[in-house]
């Protein structure tokens, strides 16, 4: 789930990566086996912060230079991760790649066999001398993972040991026990609700993904009770020195606070402890045919990468820190881009809290012609149901103020094909993603949903890209969505009576999966829609 926020549902997880220390324990080696364990539409691009131009020994110079040479310097190569399995598996191939430099940045990384895959590549290429820079909200660092893989102060210890990496943590906690977070929450719950939502990966400064997806196995098809339909994008090019400045401005504000400042402790032997656990493969690990458990070339991959990029020109666009606190642009920028719309416009938000603006934008651009057609999550496939709950009452309005309103399946025929990573099958499907398409021109991902917390509290980040080769591929994708073997289609009768159709039946209540379900749907309606 992605709803950043203590009022939020935060099931399972945590901050992690890899460390190492000089005492030997993070020396490079072997790793156990597992058969041993069994351009015109956009505004200026955005600054680069001064940006020293990126080494050119990387594995990604070369494509870069390529589109350069053909397209010019600002110029980048983007292709869509649609299936969770590629999410992952191009995380681990960026990671694997890379020579000099890592930045990750993110709201979620869970202590789950997906995280325990890339704290292990993470540590492989810090022991090979890349310098690693992690910067992880710190909401939830204290919670218990699943699976065998430890979270919490200690794991987090681990990581900063290492002599090339440096862990920083967003808005941390002060107080690490459980009794003394609750404390500090009753009286810091102002500056303590502000969270990270941000998530990028950056290798070498050529390299980049963006989009909605945190790290764990939920986003990476690896759930065995529920796996997000979810969506980035990589990036080869400049675009990755714009994500870089926007990590730099997160890296260097106050909210960011490294780990040896916090003065966390752990025994030497239970960092040892740890580290060994790291290296254990787990079962699950041992059954994913392309994702190794060990870094190894990626050289073959990223040819084939390279030869279906589709160029475009992007902006990076992100709330900066301003004062202890984030300055709020993203919801502009989302307006922005909407507004600019001549002939379509496809949404996909996975969380949708609207507000009258909102209504007012979509029914002004339906009015001059534009065909809107928006997929959210349904009270069946949602992970936060309180969201559904301040939903719900705009249902009405939101359908006649566009084309077509889309909600997602719990058992959308895309599950086996895109969303679970085989042999995994998971109990249903929930709705993820973040993204627009404008005239099949114009696209959007990134982390922020349309709801009152992204809007108004936390920090968001995402790309926009100019590019109609792209555009029409997420224009492709978003309609297999649509279909009704994947969304049910919301309409409005006469009467104003709500039903929902898919392939196979009409009913006239929201879809649910259960019960209970419906009960939490009538209780989070007295909440505060500010909440969430």
């Amino acid at each position: 789930m992605d709803r950043a926020g203590p009022a939020a549902r935060t099931g399972g997880l945590s901050s992690c990566t890899g460390g190492s220390a000089p005492c030997g324990l993070f020396a490079t080696g072997s790793r156990p086996s597992c058969r041993a364990a069994c351009p015109c539409a956009l505004d200026a691009p955005s600054d680069t912060g001064g940006a020293s131009a990126p080494p050119a020994d990387t594995a990604f110079a070369a494509i870069e230079a390529a589109i350069g040479a053909a397209h010019g310097a600002d110029a980048s190569g983007f292709a869509w991760l649609d299936r969770s399995e590629d999410a992952l598996r191009w995380r681990v191939a960026l990671i694997d790649s890379a020579r000099h430099s890592i930045d990750l940045q993110y709201y979620l990384w869970h202590g789950d066999d997906a995280g325990k895959l890339l704290i292990e590549h993470v540590l492989a290429a810090a022991d090979r001398g890349v310098q690693v820079r992690i910067l992880i909200d710190d909401l939830n660092t204290l919670l218990a993972a699943s699976g065998d893989v430890p979270s919490g102060d200690p794991l987090v210890v681990l990581i900063d040991v290492h002599p090339r990496i440096e862990l920083r943590l967003f808005n941390p906690w002060r107080k690490r026990t459980l009794l003394g977070r609750a404390r500090e929450m009753l009286s810091r719950l102002r500056r303590l609700n502000q969270r990270m939502h941000n998530k990028a990966l950056i290798v070498d400064d050529q390299a980049a993904i963006l989009g909605g997806r945190n790290l764990g196995d939920n986003y990476m098809g690896l759930h065995d009770a529920f796996n997000f339909h979810d969506l980035d994008v990589i990036g080869i090019g400049p675009v990755a020195r714009q994500t870089r400045a926007a990590f730099d401005a997160y890296w260097t504000s106050r909210r960011a606070v490294s780990v040896s400042a916090l003065k966390l402790a752990a025994p030497a032997a239970d960092v040892q402890a740890l580290r060994r656990q790291l290296q254990r493969p787990s079962p699950v690990l041992c059954t994913l045919r392309d994702l190794p458990l060990q870094a190894r070339s990626w050289t073959a991959e990223l040819q084939v990468l390279a030869s279906r990029l589709r160029i475009g020109a992007a902006r990076v666009v992100w709330d900066p820190p301003r004062d202890g606190g984030i300055e709020h642009r993203m919801a502009g920028h989302m307006y922005d881009f909407v507004g600019r719309a001549q002939r379509e416009l496809l949404i996909v938000n996975a969380y949708v809290i609207p507000e009258q603006r909102t209504v007012d934008t979509l029914a002004t651009l339906k009015a001059r012609g534009v065909d809107i057609r928006l997929l959210t999550n349904s009270l069946a496939s949602h992970d936060v149901p309180a969201v559904n709950s301040h939903y719900g009452p705009w249902r009405k309005r939101l359908r006649e103020a566009m084309n077509g309103l889309h909600e997602m399946r719990h058992d959308a025929a895309i599950q086996g094909p895109v969303v679970d990573t085989p042999p995994r099958r998971a109990g249903f499907v929930g709705l993820h993603s973040k993204c627009m398409v404008a005239d099949r021109q114009r696209v959007y991902v990134g982390s922020m949903n349309f709801d009152p917390r992204s809007a108004k509290t936390n920090s968001e980040m995402g790309v926009l890209i100019d590019s109609p080769a792209l555009a029409e591929d997420l224009a492709g994708l978003i309609e297999r969505d649509l279909q009704p073997a994947n969304s049910w289609r919301v309409e409005v009768d006469a009467a104003g009576r709500l039903s929902w159709t898919h392939d196979r039946t009409t009913v006239g209540r929201q879809p649910a999966r259960n019960a209970w379900q419906r009960v939490l749907d009538l209780v989070f309606r007295l909440a505060p829609r500010e909440l969430y």
